[in-house]
């Protein structure tokens, strides 16, 4: 008897271990726009990233042609400036954990020193369904004399190390997601709410006021896209006048949201008052790009 539970002992400690099942991850991945640069940059990015190694992670893209019709059926038209309640309504539509949107053209430029040439640019937005949160935004280009020697170069410039990028990013976002369902993000009962846009603030409050103003800048990524957005800011305001935490509810990408959260956090605010106590208070600010004008 002891023999065979030696022996038993023994063989399940040498029986194979089974395989951790992988997270399986599910892609939508949009339209690029309607040019034949979009069309064929959509192609690649989805045979790239369907060989793509994600690690421990396994994407599955879902059929392009309902995605983008889900899409459609719920109006979206190609918007890369959504809040976060838009971009989980489409999310939703498309039915996956995360989806690719963005723009994909083919235009002619000219400049002093090269008075005509052309570029081709992908615009590649990831969001993640789930959260609406924009996970990364890329915009990888290439110029030539021709239209079509510069398409070649972006496909040839979108190959399997640059799609790799996208791959990592939706493998650490499902990661970081997971772990946040257990994470519970509750306002402290002493902040008083006044984000909601269009709300009007309590008539004994008030509301706090920055010392100085600062403006974002418009980023240089944003004014190669010629990029022209809104992005909202939730901003947690202390009892102190200070910044506690910033959270981006509208995005755009082209680095304008960093630059965002960036300025954000470096403003100090007269505090927001009740009955002439100062109070903790949430707000929403809002900030307007617009492409600057060309001096002739």
């Amino acid at each position: 008897m002891y023999f065979r539970t030696a022996l038993l002992l023994l063989l399940l400690a040498h029986a194979p271990t089974p395989a951790r099942e992988s997270r399986r991850v599910s892609v939508g991945l949009l339209e690029l726009g309607s040019t034949p640069t979009a069309a064929r940059v959509g192609e690649r990015l989805a045979k790239l990233l369907a060989a793509a190694d994600a690690g421990g992670t396994r994407l599955v893209l879902l059929d392009r042609a309902m995605s983008t019709a889900a899409a459609r059926g719920v109006g979206y038209a190609g918007s890369l400036n959504l809040t976060l309640a838009e971009a989980r309504s489409l999310g939703a539509a498309v039915g996956c954990d995360f989806y690719l949107t963005g723009d994909a053209q083919t235009i002619p430029r000219s400049s002093s020193a090269r008075p005509r040439y052309f570029e081709a640019y992908a615009s590649v937005f990831i969001v993640s369904a789930r959260t609406g949160r924009l996970v990364l935004w890329d915009r990888p280009a290439a110029e030539a004399d021709t239209a079509s020697a510069a398409e070649a170069a972006l496909l040839a410039a979108l190959d399997a190390r640059h799609v790799a990028r996208y791959a990592e990013a939706l493998a650490a976002a499902a990661a970081r997601e997971e772990r946040e369902r257990f994470e519970a993000e509750d306002m402290p009962a002493s902040v008083i709410d006044l984000s909601a846009e269009g709300g009007d603030a309590p008539a004994d409050l008030r509301e706090p006021a920055p010392y100085r103003r600062l403006r974002p800048a418009y980023t240089d990524a944003a004014s190669r896209a010629e990029a022209e957005a809104t992005v909202d800011a939730e901003v947690e305001i202390g009892a102190d006048g200070r910044v506690r935490r910033v959270r981006v509810v509208r995005w755009a990408g082209f680095g304008l949201d960093e630059e965002v959260a960036s300025t954000v956090r470096r403003m100090n605010f007269r505090p927001a008052e009740r009955d002439g106590e100062p109070v903790a208070v949430r707000v929403l600010l809002r900030y307007n790009f617009r492409r600057p004008q060309k001096t002739p």
